[in-house]
C-alpha cells in the first residue's frame, strides 16, 4: 500500500476542527481519513463545512437529485477516475442508504453496465459521467440521451456534482491516504 503523503491531523481533534467534524458525521463515527488530511488546511475545510459545499452525505448535496441517481453519479465518476478510496467510503456508508441495491453497486463497476440493474435513466447517467470524465467531452447523443431522461437544471447539477468528485479523486492521488474502515473495503475495479 502507498505512503500517505500527507498525514491525517492527529485525534482528538482541537475544538475548531472537532466542531466541523460534528457538522458530517454522527456521534461515535470517526472521521475519514480523506477529512483528516484536507483538514490540515483548516481554512478551507471550515469553509467546505460552513458554506454547506460538503455535508453529511457527501459534497453539493442540495437535495436537488433523487438519491440514486446522486449516487450512482458519484460511484460511476470513482470508477471513471479510478478512484478505489472514495468508492469504498461510500459503499462502506452510504450507497445502501441512498437506494442502491448491491447489485447495482457490482454493476457500477462494468464497462457497460446491464439494463437488467438500472432504470434508464440512471444508465443514461453512467453514460454522461463516462462522457464528461475520460473524454472531457459529450457528443450530441450522448446528450440527447441524458436529455430524454432529466431537465437542463439537473444535467448542470450533475455536471457539477461529476467535476467536484474528480477533485476528490485528484485530492485523493495527493494524498493518498489510507483505507477507511467501516466494512469490508471494496476496489473499483473488482
Amino acid at each position: 500500500m502507498p505512503i500517505t503523503r500527507i498525514l491525517p491531523v492527529p485525534e482528538p481533534l482541537e475544538p475548531p476542527l472537532a466542531g466541523h467534524m460534528s457538522k458530517l458525521l454522527p456521534a461515535g463515527v470517526p472521521a475519514p481519513q480523506l477529512f483528516l488530511s484536507v483538514a490540515r488546511n483548516a481554512g478551507l475545510f471550515g469553509f467546505l463545512v460552513d458554506s454547506g459545499l460538503i455535508g453529511p452525505t457527501g459534497l453539493l448535496d442540495r437535495r436537488a437529485l433523487a438519491k440514486d441517481l446522486r449516487e450512482t453519479i458519484i460511484l460511476r465518476t470513482c470508477v471513471a477516475t479510478n478512484n478505489d478510496y472514495e468508492f469504498n467510503l461510500h459503499v462502506q456508508t452510504i450507497s445502501a442508504r441512498m437506494g442502491l441495491s448491491p447489485a447495482q453497486i457490482a454493476d457500477v463497476r462494468a464497462a457497460q453496465p446491464s439494463a437488467d440493474h438500472w432504470p434508464p435513466g440512471l444508465l443514461a447517467a453512467m453514460v454522461l459521467v463516462d462522457a464528461l470524465v475520460r473524454r472531457l467531452q459529450l457528443s450530441d447523443e450522448e446528450f440527447a440521451l441524458a436529455r430524454a431522461h432529466f431537465s437542463e437544471e439537473a444535467l448542470i447539477e450533475m455536471t457539477q456534482l461529476t467535476g467536484l468528485y474528480t477533485g476528490v479523486a485528484m485530492l485523493v492521488a495527493l494524498i493518498r491516504p489510507q483505507m477507511d474502515s467501516y466494512g469490508q473495503p471494496r476496489r473499483v475495479d473488482a
